[in-house]
């Protein structure tokens, strides 16, 4: 690491480099999966966390436990990321009740598994108004609070597809390609404004809402086939690589996509 000036070692504690307190994190899908594991693990460390889904409920009581658990400020918010309107007032709340945004983290995302001449259009459009459009607008909206703040990290939970061609998985590797190079224009736009953004690549994570897609042998063979670890891969697994990229110790990483696939891409 960096010379912290002429700061005493002694004056901060161990792990300073990723110590989130006094940050502001958004969480877009963060009602379940991914994006609740980030935000609790966010919020563990330090941060204050806004967490958005279209499921209010949800993401309401998940606010509540992260602030008895951790004592942090936890707000929800509805968000619907195929509609604009949504989006930017949903920025406005956050912005509004914390003072700025520090960390977006774009989580939301779905994925409707379909053989290349099966795929439908309708299936199409909500694979990509959800994976990519609405990242976008999510960081355009975000990105004007931060680029007022001068300051700010993004991460858009991109994928191991966005790389690599995986079986009934053409719109949702698209959309996951398409966003790690919208990730590398805007890291390219932004860094005048001393904003980082970075894409995160998970493996398939084994989750209460993927856990039906492991249920098929031929499906679980394939996937740990891929996987050189051979062990499926869970939330634990991917939120310290959040916190790096949220944190001060990721000040000089920007527009790369961070690769937790256990090996997948690398042969």
């Amino acid at each position: 690491m960096g010379s912290t000036g002429n700061m005493a070692q002694n004056d901060k504690p161990r792990g300073y480099e990723f110590d989130l307190d006094g940050k502001v994190a958004m969480v877009t899908g963060a009602a379940g999966g991914i994006g609740l594991a980030v935000a609790q693990t966010l919020a563990r460390y330090g941060a204050d966390v806004a967490l958005c889904d279209i499921q209010a409920e949800a993401v309401e009581r998940a606010a509540g436990d992260i602030a008895s658990t951790w004592g942090v400020r936890a707000l929800s918010s509805r968000l619907d990321v195929t509609d604009t309107a949504s989006i930017n007032a949903c920025v406005s709340e956050v912005s509004e009740a914390y003072g700025r945004i520090d960390i977006l983290v774009n989580s939301a995302g779905i994925n409707i598994p379909q053989i290349a001449e099966e795929v439908t259009e309708e299936a199409w459009d909500k694979v990509l108004d959800i994976n990519l459009k609405g990242s976008f607008f999510c960081c355009q909206a975000v990105g004007r609070v931060m680029i007022a703040q001068q300051g700010g990290k993004i991460i858009n939970i991109s994928s191991q597809a966005g790389s690599v061609g995986l079986i009934r998985r053409s719109a949702y590797c698209s959309s996951k390609g398409a966003m790690d190079q919208m990730t590398r224009v805007l890291a390219v736009e932004w860094a005048k404004h001393n904003i980082n953004v970075n894409s995160l690549a998970p493996t398939f994570l084994l989750t209460p809402l993927t856990q039906a897609m492991f249920e098929e042998p031929e499906f679980k063979a394939y996937v740990d086939e891929n996987i050189l670890f051979s062990r499926m891969a869970t939330t634990d697994d991917l939120v310290g690589a959040a916190v790096f990229l949220a944190s001060r110790a990721s000040d000089m990483v920007t527009g790369t996509v961070l690769y937790v696939d256990g090996g997948w891409t690398a042969h």
